[in-house]
């Protein structure tokens, strides 16, 4: 692996001409955050699909880490800056403020050193964006009540082959947060695309959330 000294030189005329992908209701949130011509860092990036739209319709500069070969391949493909590690080894290959954001989508709930992931956003970018499904979500709980783990579109998976490891609430991620010292500065609770905001916590499907180093 080859340290990085300095932002990346992508640029909007280095994409080749493809369609714009349509993105995941998480994550055009998340783009929506995302200044013109920022630079951005997309952890667990898998096929690129947001980097591209980024790089493609706001002329961002971007790179992604990702450890599936596929995943990565397919970001080749797109014309995407990619390297191939594991997260959960950090991200020392990136000096202190070198993004202006920080990415993780949909991932946090599968990575073991939760904090040491949320640590390092904070070092290497200017702000971090985290998004992930709502444990706490009415249907979650019923499938509990009835003595069943939770299946969902967001939890696709069996309790026995799920890549999801550290599952949490909206309140729960706030709590850690503020322990970590971070300070929240968006928040998006969505289901179905859509804000939700009467009784967030349990009717929300996914939470997305914003967030600066102290």
């Amino acid at each position: 692996m080859t340290a990085v000294a300095q932002r990346p030189p992508m640029t909007a005329s280095a994409a080749p001409a493809v369609p714009m992908p349509t993105l995941r209701d998480d994550l055009r949130q998340i783009a929506a955050w995302i200044a013109d011509d920022a630079h951005v860092l997309d952890l667990g990036c898998g096929d690129g699909v947001l980097m591209a739209y980024l790089r493609d319709s706001r002329a961002a500069h971007v790179y992604g880490v990702e450890i599936a070969d596929d995943s990565v391949l397919q970001c080749v493909r797109r014309g995407l800056s990619v390297i191939q590690a594991d997260l959960e080894s950090g991200l020392r290959m990136f000096p202190d403020r070198m993004f202006d954001t920080v990415v993780l989508s949909q991932t946090l709930q599968a990575m073991h050193k939760t904090e040491a992931v949320l640590r390092e956003m904070a070092r290497v970018g200017r702000q971090g964006i985290v998004s992930f499904p709502n444990f706490g979500h009415w249907r979650h709980l019923v499938s509990l009540l009835g003595g069943r783990m939770p299946v969902s579109p967001q939890m696709p998976y069996q309790w026995y082959d799920t890549p999801n490891v550290h599952l949490c609430t909206p309140k729960d991620f706030e709590i850690l947060a503020a322990r970590l010292g971070l300070v929240i500065t968006g928040r998006a609770l969505l289901a179905n695309g859509r804000p939700v905001n009467v009784l967030p916590g349990m009717r929300s499907k996914l939470a997305v959330y914003r967030f600066e180093p102290k």
